[in-house]
C-alpha cells in the first residue's frame, strides 16, 4: 500500500512501552478504530517492554483493547494474527536490533515511554542500523524542558530526516485542526475581524471534573502546566494566532504553526505576574468524594505539583499585539469546560434609548465534541427597545476516527500533518520554562481549592494581567 505521495506505507508498528497504561487505554483502541475504518490495511504489530509476557497474553491484551471500540473486519483480524511480544530493554542496542529484525517491511517505532527512557532509547538507536524509511513517533512531553527538547531533536534528526519524525499530539486530531482552519479561512465574516483591532481577549480552557485517576507516576512530575498547557493548549493558541498557510499540506501547516509559537511571550514580559497555580484539597465532585491531591496514592507533596494552572500570554505580532491569551487547565473542578472563548471588543457607543443586557460578542469554539457557539445581542422578544442575549450554535464533524486513530493514521501513512515540528516543540518549552522558573523562586504561591469548586476564590475577582 502506498500513500498519495507514492511513499510506501508502514508495514510494522513497534510499540515500546507496550505494557503501559497509555498503550492499552489509548494507543491500541486507536489502532483498532483505524483498522476498522480501513479494512484493506495490513499491519504487523509488535509489543516491546521489560515485563515478561508471552505472545498469547499479549494477543489477548490487544484483542481486549480492540473490543473497547468494537473493532472488527479483515484488517483487525490480520493484525491479531500478526502480532507478537518481545521482552525489550529500550536502552539496549542489542534488544533494539533484535526488535527491528522481527519487523516486516518499513517499521514505525512508537515511543510510549517516559521522556527520560525515550532519550536513552534514542541514544541506543545510534548504534543500530535503521531500515530505510523508518518512522519514529515520540509521545508527549517531548523532553522535559527546552534544552532537553533541543538535544533530543539533534539526536533524532541525526537518525532519520525530519519528515520521518512524528512528535505526537493526540489532543489536536485532524478534524479539530481542519474545523478551526475552515472556520477562520473560509468565512469572510470572521477573518477580517481576527486581529487586535476587533478582539479584546482570548481564553483557551480545558478544565476537568476528573481527579488524578491513578496517574500519579506521570502527573506528579508534570503537573497541569506541562501536562496540558505546554503539550496541548499552546498548540491550540498557534491555530488561533497563525496566519493563513499556503495550503493545508503538512509542510505548509507545520511551518506557520511553528512561526506562531515563536511569537508567544508571557504577558508584559513578566513570567511572575503572567502565571498562577493551585492544587485541590479534599472535596466532592459530581457526588464523588476526592481526597486532597497531596494525599493521593503515589503523590509526593514536597514536589508542590499544581493541579490547576493558568498563564496569560501574548503573541508578539502585528496582528495580535496587546491581546491577552489566557490558557488554563485544571483537575477536580466543578464543571468540565473545554473551549476557546474569543471575546470581541465593545461597540463604540450604544444608541440612547436602547436598554437591556448589552455585552460583548463572544465566539466559543468547543473542543470535544467540536462545535461553535456565537453569543451576541439581539432585540428582546417582548419590548424591541430592550436588548437580550442570543446563542447561535452548531456542531462540527467529529471525523470517523478517535484521536489516537488519527495519530496512527498519520504515522502509518507517513503523513506528518498532526506532528509538531522540531522548533515548534522547543518554542513551546521556552514559554513554559520561563513560567516554571518564576514558580521555583516561590514568588508565585501554590494556592488551594476544594475539589468540586471553581478554583481558588481569589481567582474569580482578580487576574494576573490586571
Amino acid at each position: 500500500m502506498e500513500t498519495d505521495s507514492g511513499q510506501e506505507n508502514i508495514g510494522t508498528l513497534v510499540v515500546l512501552g507496550a505494557t503501559g497504561d497509555l498503550t492499552s487505554r489509548l494507543l491500541l483502541p486507536g489502532l483498532g478504530r483505524l483498522l476498522t475504518e480501513q479494512p484493506d490495511r495490513r499491519i504487523t504489530l509488535i509489543g516491546a517492554d521489560l515485563p515478561a509476557l508471552d505472545d498469547d497474553r499479549w494477543t489477548r491484551t490487544v484483542r481486549e483493547a480492540f473490543d473497547t471500540v468494537e473493532a472488527t473486519g479483515a484488517a483487525v483480524e490480520h493484525a491479531l494474527a500478526h502480532t507478537g511480544y518481545l521482552v525489550t530493554d529500550a536502552s539496549s542496542p542489542e534488544d533494539l536490533r533484535r526488535l527491528l529484525g522481527a519487523a516486516d517491511g518499513i517499521p514505525a517505532l512508537y515511543f510510549a515511554l517516559p521522556p527520560a527512557v525515550t532519550a536513552r532509547a534514542v541514544h541506543a538507536l545510534h548504534q543500530v542500523p535503521l531500515p530505510e524509511g523508518t518512522m519514529l513517533a515520540l509521545e508527549k512531553p517531548f523532553g522535559v524542558d527546552r534544552e532537553s527538547a533541543a538535544q533530543l531533536n539533534r539526536r533524532i534528526t541525526a537518525l532519520v530526516p525530519e519528515d520521518q519524525i512524528f512528535r505526537v499530539d493526540h489532543f489536536l486530531g485532524k478534524s479539530t485542526v481542519l474545523n478551526v482552519l475552515g472556520l477562520r479561512f473560509t468565512n469572510r465574516l470572521f477573518e477580517p475581524l481576527w486581529n487586535r483591532d476587533h478582539i479584546e481577549s482570548v481564553e483557551i480552557v480545558y478544565d476537568e471534573e476528573l481527579g488524578l485517576e491513578n496517574r500519579a507516576g506521570y502527573y506528579d512530575r508534570a503537573g497541569a502546566l506541562v501536562d496540558m498547557i505546554q503539550s496541548h493548549l499552546l498548540q491550540v493558541m498557534a491555530l488561533v494566532t497563525m496566519d493563513a498557510p499556503v495550503s493545508i499540506e503538512a509542510a505548509d501547516l507545520r511551518a506557520v504553526k511553528a512561526e506562531a509559537l515563536r511569537a508567544v511571550r508571557p504577558w508584559a514580559g513578566d513570567p511572575v505576574r503572567a502565571g498562577r497555580r493551585a492544587r485541590y484539597t479534599a472535596g466532592t465532585v459530581d457526588g464523588r468524594r476526592l481526597p486532597s491531591y497531596a494525599d493521593e496514592d503515589g503523590v509526593d507533596p514536597a514536589r508542590g505539583t499544581e493541579t490547576l494552572a493558568e498563564v496569560t500570554l501574548e503573541a508578539a505580532t502585528w496582528r495580535w499585539a496587546g491581546v491577552p491569551f489566557v490558557l488554563r487547565s485544571g483537575k477536580a473542578l466543578d464543571r468540565a469546560r473545554r473551549e476557546v472563548a474569543i471575546t470581541f471588543r465593545d461597540v463604540p457607543r450604544v444608541p440612547a434609548g436602547l436598554d437591556g443586557r448589552i455585552e460583548p460578542t463572544v465566539l466559543r469554539l468547543c473542543l470535544g465534541p467540536d462545535g461553535m457557539v456565537l453569543e451576541l445581542n439581539v432585540n428582546g422578544p417582548g419590548d424591541p427597545f430592550v436588548a437580550d442575549r442570543a446563542r447561535l450554535e452548531t456542531r462540527f464533524g467529529a471525523g470517523r476516527l478517535n484521536p489516537y486513530g488519527e495519530v496512527l493514521h498519520g504515522i502509518l501513512g507517513r503523513d506528518p500533518t498532526l506532528s509538531i515540528r522540531a522548533e515548534g516543540a522547543e518554542h513551546a518549552w521556552r514559554v513554559v520554562d520561563g513560567i516554571r522558573a518564576a514558580w521555583r523562586t516561590g514568588r508565585v504561591p501554590l494556592e488551594e481549592y476544594p475539589a468540586g469548586s471553581a478554583g481558588p476564590p481569589t481567582w474569580r475577582s482578580t487576574h494576573p494581567r490586571d
